[in-house]
């Protein structure tokens, strides 16, 4: 699907098959690209082939990037097809496993919102942001979601303010605070014959608009390419002539978290790191009718992994391995 394509104008049933073809073409990406499959068969309603994709992927989690974050996805699918218990179930068994990853946390949050559940809402969204974010640290962009949603569940139980709802407060860019964007009360005036009332709410969807468009821009993260030991040296005998690019792995490694950093400290955000492998790059560089030892190719294979949703965000959450493979605490390898 074209990123300028209109939502209405999509065949989400075509265009799930498609990405079920490509998923057989690059088994690599399998999970990613069956996981969009999916989310357009949610959104064609075809629920019941949504939950055979996420069960096909689950058949086996050797391999899966995140099962946590397909468990809860389906577990979002099946409570609205009338899969109550089941769905339960599964976000249950979610919450036990405390996964290291914000995104099923805020799944399994938002359903249960969705379905009037709030209090185990606001409790599932307390327990991820305690899990992630730990006293006296600063939340990454993926933490946010997290911090939010609790917010806004919070406001709808008409509970005080708290540390984190401050910290949500403070974090939130839009011009409309979030106190604003998250009252229940907000219902209300769009019913107003009062034309004033009507032009505030006006501004305030404007305003949430806009930071779902900012959000959506950039669908996939800016990723810089990371070469493992192996393949880079691989890379290198095939293709003498990258050795100028990549004088020595180390020298590699330490250019990959300066770049990011000097990114994040220019405001860029939504950052991340594709590994890339020496047969999939000679694949890249044949499609695109040049040689692997064009370098003006890397960036654009860089951008293409990350499209395919291979990259990994950056920097690591707290207490993870870094990503340079090393096996360490990122905070004592490269985050140091």
């Amino acid at each position: 699907m074209r990123p300028d394509t209109p939502a209405e104008n999509v065949d989400h049933a075509a265009e799930a098959a498609r990405l079920e073809r490509t998923a057989g073409l690059y088994p690599e990406d399998a999970e990613a690209l069956l996981l969009r499959a999916a989310a357009h068969l949610e959104v064609s309603g075809d629920r019941t082939a949504a939950t055979a994709l996420y069960d096909r992927l689950l058949s086996t989690t050797d391999g899966l990037e995140n099962p946590p974050l397909i468990r809860a996805l389906k577990a979002s699918n099946l409570w609205e097809y009338g899969h109550e218990a089941e769905a339960r179930a599964i976000i249950e068994g979610i919450r036990t496993t405390a996964p290291r990853d914000p995104a099923p946390w805020v799944i399994v949050a938002e359903s249960l919102e969705s379905h009037d559940e709030l209090e185990a809402a606001e409790g599932t969204f307390t327990e991820g942001a305690t899990l992630l974010l730990p006293e006296g640290t600063e939340p990454m962009p993926s933490i946010h979601p997290l911090l939010y949603g609790r917010h806004r569940v919070r406001r709808m139980l008409g509970l005080p303010h708290d540390t984190w709802d401050t910290l949500a407060d403070s974090l939130h860019a839009s011009p409309v605070s979030l106190d604003e964007l998250h009252d229940p009360k907000r219902i209300w005036s769009l019913g107003s014959d009062n034309p004033a009332e009507l032009q505030a709410e006006i501004s305030r969807l404007r305003a949430e608009l806009g930071a779902y468009r900012e959000a959506l821009s950039r669908p996939f993260p800016v990723a810089v390419l990371h070469w493992p030991a192996e393949e880079l040296t691989e890379l290198l005998s095939a293709y003498p002539t990258l050795s100028s690019e990549y004088p020595t792995h180390e020298t590699h490694l330490a250019t990959i978290e300066s770049s990011l950093r000097e990114l994040s400290s220019s405001g860029t955000a939504n950052l991340g790191i594709v590994t890339g492998t020496v047969p999939s790059y000679e694949a890249f560089a044949a499609s695109e009718g040049t040689t692997p030892e064009d370098m003006t190719l890397l960036p654009q294979y860089a951008t293409t992994l990350a499209a395919r949703g291979r990259a990994v965000a950056w920097p690591p959450l707290r207490g993870a391995e870094c990503w340079c493979g090393a096996g360490q605490v990122y905070e004592g390898c490269h985050g140091a």
